[in-house]
């Protein structure tokens, strides 16, 4: 263990988030291996921190198991994401129609937070911004789920919509993507303060659409490069 590491608090917390940036912004790419000696040196940490943040990651869908002990940053086939999305397309609408009838007042002020937050930093003009809409996106579609009032459903999104496809798209959106999506937050959470079902669904299906269009667009073909 390198010096000064075990009193270092949170040093997997840093090392699953260092890693974690780096594949959502293209540093690593598809099916890139990963070697926790390798990490280690780069991220300035001993192994442990480093496996238990690719630990993390593996649960995230981000990072996979290859042959043996090793690990790759994973790969997502075009067929798999379109599955993907339209298992969240259903799912979630499902949901933003169950929190425009059941969402408390302080869940839907938490959403109108959330919603001017992301506008407020759309079009990102920096890393920092990416983080801020990225985090603030994943607040709200959790906010949703919570919303819903249904323990059953929020166990099956929870398994069903794999975090990290939808995180590192995101990263990967272009402009107009991220305006689209800034704006139909702030639409979803109007339809749910309306207490209005069918147009809370009919928005969150076309928000769903339109991300699936996008990653789409930009899902790496089999040689890694984009389309």
């Amino acid at each position: 263990m390198m010096p000064g590491d075990a009193a270092k608090p949170g040093a997997a917390e840093l090392a699953y988030e260092a890693i974690r940036s780096r594949i959502l912004n293209g540093d690593f790419v598809q099916g890139q291996r990963l070697t926790e000696q390798a990490l280690a040196l780069e991220l300035g940490f001993s192994r442990t921190p480093v496996r238990d943040g690719i630990h993390r990651l593996i649960h995230e869908g981000l990072v996979e198991r290859g042959k043996g002990y090793s690990t790759r940053v994973a790969k997502f086939p075009e067929d798999e994401l379109e599955e993907i999305f339209e298992i969240r397309r259903r799912l979630e609408s499902y949901a933003a129609g169950r929190a425009a009838k059941l969402a408390s007042p302080e869940q839907i002020a938490e959403l109108q937070a959330l919603a001017e937050r992301m506008l407020a930093h759309t079009p990102p003009k920096s890393p920092d911004d990416y983080r801020i809409i990225s985090v603030a996106n994943e607040a709200f579609h959790r906010t949703i789920y919570e919303a819903a009032c249904s323990p059953r459903l929020l166990a099956v999104i929870s398994v069903a919509v794999d975090i990290g496809v939808v995180a590192r798209t995101y990263y990967l959106y272009e402009e107009v993507d991220l305006l689209r999506s800034a704006q139909h937050h702030r639409e979803i959470t109007d339809a749910i303060a309306a207490r209005s079902p069918e147009w809370a669904a009919n928005v969150m299906s076309a928000h769903v659409l339109a991300a699936a269009a996008a990653a789409m667009r930009i899902a790496p073909r089999g040689d890694g490069s984009p389309e």
